[in-house]
């Protein structure tokens, strides 16, 4: 059991990485620091200050949006924030992951002890014993258009709080208030501003893009492996890897990349098997690799940037300065950052993808490989791997079209109240699947290259390439006639996925960037 402490700043993505890892929520436990309480008091006493006063302030004693003109009656200020919960609970679509759920909750629940949103502790302190207890909202993926925040998705998971909605409890699927009964927790009541501090804010968003930029940052590594196995499979040389070369045109990704291929390769009896070759340069695929895997590693450092500074903003709205004790409207609800983030994560999958289906291609065609075709003794009779890159194929162009960026895009909402929004959360969408497409791109490179290598015997590879062929190796048999190969692909999607890869050669290479 790991429990993480909730200061209000500082989380870090590898807090996040933990709460998407632990999937439905037997290991990660929150615990709300006494700093946090402090400075989440001292913003609730602001807005009670403002109630006291009768000062008029947006969402705390106002309409909504367009609505924001309304004034409320103080004795109606609480079936206010209830009635914002259920009007914007309008998502639609399939639920999101339980892991992607979790980390949403986590992440608002960090957002809101930063005290700068004038809720009370104890709705936080609710908060952390749902997400402790294992209740999950259930939250359709649909609906954000990630300004004003994800005021669809977040008000389905702020539901659940209040014993409204619906959630998972042991694989169970309840109504909410039966899942707080199960959790031993009581349905939370709203203060004034409590449930605009629950709907306004970026989370769902950044939760879905940090899942997508952290599974990807895992399968960039593993495309440098796979691409190990290709280069010695396909008998090319490793000179396009030298450092010198990397120097002289010093992105970070590219040397990085170039770095980890060296280490891979470094030893093996094939490179030394076609040193006086007649062939002048390899294709761009395999000896522009590392400037194509470095652009995509690049542009992911620029999104995780963007995402680490996310995670740790407050992104509601109006916001409370207790130093000042006034309460501030402004637009840090708007989805815009992670928006572009999540495209760029997008690009850079679908670029890695397309020069690894290509390196298939190369593997499975005889007249590129001089390797039987597909990688099949008795063509013919048995098709081999054909069909790999077929999907591969089918893969990357899925990409290309999902790629096609959403934070371009903008319809106006809330009576054109919200005349300009990001689309956050579709872009964050489509680019985790734009990763787990890669991730089996990658897989399918990986079985291609294992199998190639078995028809290069007795030559070896690297010592990394040979620990990742054993890695393969371990989930995926040898290819001796036709059979049923998705149960391949997957497995080796897997060891993509749960870095089993990377763990695999970085026990004989060390460290791999």
């Amino acid at each position: 059991m790991t429990t993480i402490p909730i200061h209000g700043r500082d989380l870090g993505l590898e807090a996040a990485r933990r709460i998407l890892a632990d999937g439905a929520g037997a290991r990660v436990r929150l615990a709300l620091t006494e700093e946090a309480r402090r400075r989440i008091r001292e913003g609730r006493a602001v807005v009670d200050r403002v109630l006291e006063e009768g000062r008029t302030v947006y969402g705390v004693n106002t309409g909504f949006g367009r609505l924001c003109d309304v004034a409320i009656p103080p004795e109606s200020l609480r079936e206010l924030q209830r009635n914002l919960l259920r009007s914007h609970a309008a998502g639609v679509g399939p639920a999101l992951d339980p892991g992607v759920t979790r980390l949403a909750l986590a992440l608002r629940i960090h957002a809101l002890a930063g005290g700068l949103s004038g809720v009370r502790p104890e709705l936080v302190q609710h908060l952390v014993a749902l997400f402790n207890a294992g209740v999950i909202p259930v939250v359709p993926a649909q609906g954000s258009v990630g300004a004003s925040g994800d005021l669809a998705p977040l008000a389905h998971m702020a539901l659940v709080a209040v014993g409204e909605g619906e959630a998972i409890v042991g694989g169970e699927r309840l109504d909410g208030g039966e899942a707080l009964r199960r959790a031993g927790l009581a349905p939370f009541e709203l203060a004034p501003k409590e449930g605009l501090a629950l709907v306004n804010g970026t989370q769902v968003s950044l939760a879905l893009a940090l899942d997508a930029a952290l599974r990807l940052r895992e399968a960039l590594v593993a495309a440098d492996v796979a691409l190990a196995l290709s280069v010695e499979a396909t008998r090319s040389s490793h000179r396009p890897f030298d450092g010198r070369i990397h120097a002289a045109r010093p992105h970070p990704g590219q040397a990085a990349s170039a770095a980890n291929l060296r280490a891979i390769l470094e030893g093996g009896t094939v490179a030394r098997s076609h040193a006086d070759c007649g062939r002048v340069q390899d294709a761009y695929s395999l000896r522009c690799a590392p400037q194509v895997h470095g652009a995509s590693r690049d542009g992911l450092g620029f999104a995780l940037g963007v995402l680490a500074v996310e995670v740790d903003s407050a992104t509601d709205n109006p916001l409370v300065f207790a130093g000042e004790g006034e309460l501030v409207s402004g637009g840090n609800f708007h989805g815009q950052p992670v928006a572009l983030a999540a495209d760029l994560v997008c690009i850079a999958a679908a670029g890695a993808g397309a020069v690894s289906e290509r390196r298939v291609e190369r593997l499975l065609n005889p007249d590129l490989s001089g390797l039987p075709a597909f990688l099949v003794r008795g063509g013919g009779l048995h098709s081999g791997l054909m069909m790999l890159q077929v999907t591969a194929a089918a893969l990357v162009s899925e990409n290309k079209t999902l790629s096609h960026p959403a934070s371009v895009d903008s319809i106006p909402t809330s009576a054109a109240e919200a005349d300009h929004v990001s689309m956050s959360a579709f872009a964050a969408r489509k680019a985790r699947q734009v990763v787990e497409n890669l991730e089996r791109v990658v897989a399918i490179e990986l079985v291609a290259g294992t199998q190639a290598l078995d028809l290069l015997r007795p030559l070896r590879g690297g010592a990394g390439v040979e620990a990742a062929h054993a890695a393969v190796r371990g989930l995926v048999a040898p290819l001796e006639g036709d059979r049923v190969l998705s149960p391949d692909v997957e497995a080796a999607a897997g060891l993509v996925r749960t870095g089993g890869l990377r763990t695999a050669v970085e026990g004989v290479v060390g460290s791999l960037s």
